[in-house]
């Protein structure tokens, strides 16, 4: 069981969402209102990305850039026996929030633009990439995360950095 994890995980895509609701009602001034829900955001987006995935669902994802320059896209998922229902429980919170917050800020692009409320549209727009991008990347590694992770772990044991002698 991770509850730590699993309140991180809510936390601050909860914190995020609030803050941007009433964040007029508590502070005039938009700049700290946008820095502190971008900084929310951020760390959602750390948070999922680094800690909560790997611990509740045993999934993660990362990009990898080769010697040649060329990036990589690595999704893994790790081979779990059967699951607990405390962790069914927590399964089920890591989709939901992964799933429900991009809504969310979906519905409030749609609300800014349609209450011409532009200043907040950056915003926005980095809350629907960083929510998205997450839960993009945990969707490929729950449909394509058992194929990776031989190959990863292959091409990581398999290769070296001793350079060969002639």
């Amino acid at each position: 069981r991770h509850p730590l994890a699993t309140f991180f995980h809510l936390f601050f895509r909860v914190s995020a969402i609030v803050t941007y609701l009433f964040c007029d009602w508590f502070s005039n001034s938009f700049v700290a209102c946008f820095v502190t829900i971008l900084l929310l955001l951020s760390f959602d987006f750390w948070s999922v990305k680094n800690v909560t995935g790997r611990l509740l669902v045993g999934l993660r994802w990362w990009n990898q850039i080769d010697e040649d320059g060329k990036s990589h896209w690595v999704f893994e998922a790790k081979r779990v026996p059967a699951v607990a229902a405390s962790t069914e429980a927590e399964a089920r919170i890591f989709w939901l929030g992964l799933i429900i917050c991009p809504v969310i800020w979906t519905m409030f692009l749609f609300s800014t633009l349609f209450s011409l409320k532009l200043k907040w549209l950056a915003l926005v727009i980095a809350g629907i990439s960083l929510q998205t991008a997450n839960l993009y990347g945990y969707i490929h590694c729950k449909l394509g995360g058992q194929k990776n992770i031989s190959r990863v772990t292959s091409r990581l044991f398999g290769t070296t950095d001793v350079p060969k002698s002639e």
